[in-house]
């Protein structure tokens, strides 16, 4: 399939369940949709909006920091700003195609910097790794504060599912069977296989890969590394529970809650939605009801609620996005202009 062609329909198809999943979520608030939104970009307090925002963007420039140590071990020295513009590209990428900013990421890297795409994007791999360790702590610590909301949360997920799910196993057989004549054509032919083009390629990128990951143990400055990481998340907790001050319905959560809010929210992101449109919505309409109704209030009104939060902590997310992938596109396109500048010299 033509590469213009593939990147076209991935973009579509995010596009359709994005466009989707917002189409449910504006039904399930009735026909005033438009009206509720307007009213919430209307009276929310953009101080507190302004606040999460210096802790979203403070996040960039922390992993922006944290990905320079991982690079160390292998014998790159990348400035923290090409690193900075690189994931900003990165996370720019996603808004169109989900999941392609983290090749992106690495490509743009590569551009400024002479650290080969494979052995970054190993590194960007073990990021992933360490964010959903971090992801699980913050999940266990909206367990602890709010263990209620939580299973309140994942029931009605499950009401959502359909009751009389197809349990016939003949696809799990399929694919196994497929799975086991796939290894036995490998080892049969394996020598005429490692042989192919393509399979030095794969095999070129699964080293690298591999030098990536085995950074983490090579670590020259593992406290910081650590730190960083902590620091991370929490410019994260904070972009997301100061929003709710934003509005006089959620300013009275306490602080406890801000871990389920974070948790509920980063589960709804996992959905390939373009830039996770409605799907975080949705996530938030759920999250809410479920706190609400674990206090003993109206789903409902946590559903609105949801709808409100959601709204504009994402449109946060958004903006910090498109603010920084511009700037992004910029700087990197600048960057590169000195490197082949330079070569040119020399």
């Amino acid at each position: 399939m033509n590469k213009n062609l593939k990147n076209t329909l991935t973009i579509g198809v995010s596009i359709l369940i994005a466009g989707g999943l917002m189409y449910l979520v504006s039904r399930s608030l009735g026909g005033d949709f438009v009206e509720k939104t307007i009213a919430v970009v209307k009276k929310a307090d953009y101080f507190w909006i302004g606040i999460a925002a210096i802790f979203g963007i403070g996040a960039y420039w922390i992993r922006a920091i944290r990905w320079n140590l991982l690079l160390e071990p292998m014998g790159y020295k990348i400035s923290n700003s090409n690193s900075l513009w690189s994931l900003s590209f990165g996370y720019f990428l996603n808004l169109g195609i989900p999941r392609m900013g983290e090749i992106g990421r690495a490509s743009a890297l590569q551009t400024v910097e002479d650290v080969p795409f494979t052995e970054s994007f190993g590194t960007i791999v073990t990021e992933r790794i360490i964010d959903l360790c971090f992801m699980l702590i913050f999940l266990l610590l909206a367990l602890i504060f709010n263990y209620n909301a939580l299973l309140a949360f994942f029931d009605l997920l499950g009401k959502s599912e359909q009751p009389e799910a197809v349990k016939d196993y003949t696809l799990y057989y399929v694919a196994g069977f497929l799975v086991v004549i796939i290894g036995l054509i490998f080892i049969i032919f394996r020598r005429k296989i490692l042989q192919l083009s393509i399979s030095k390629k794969i095999t070129k990128l699964l080293k690298g890969i591999a030098t990536g990951l085995i950074s983490v143990f090579k670590l020259k400055q593992r406290i910081k590394f650590i730190l960083l990481s902590f620091g991370i998340w929490i410019c994260y907790f904070f972009a997301s529970y100061l929003v709710i001050f934003a509005l006089p319905e959620t300013s009275s959560i306490p602080l406890q809650t801000g871990f389920y809010i974070l948790a509920v929210g980063t589960l709804g992101m996992l959905v390939p939605a373009s830039g996770g449109i409605g799907a975080y919505h949705g996530a938030m309409m759920i999250g809410f009801s479920a706190l609400f109704l674990s206090l003993g209030n109206s789903a409902v009104e946590g559903k609105d609620i949801g709808y409100s939060y959601a709204l504009l902590s994402h449109g946060l997310q958004m903006v910090i996005m498109i603010f920084m992938g511009l700037i992004s596109i910029i700087m990197l396109a600048k960057n590169k202009k000195k490197i082949v500048r330079k070569e040119t010299i020399y």
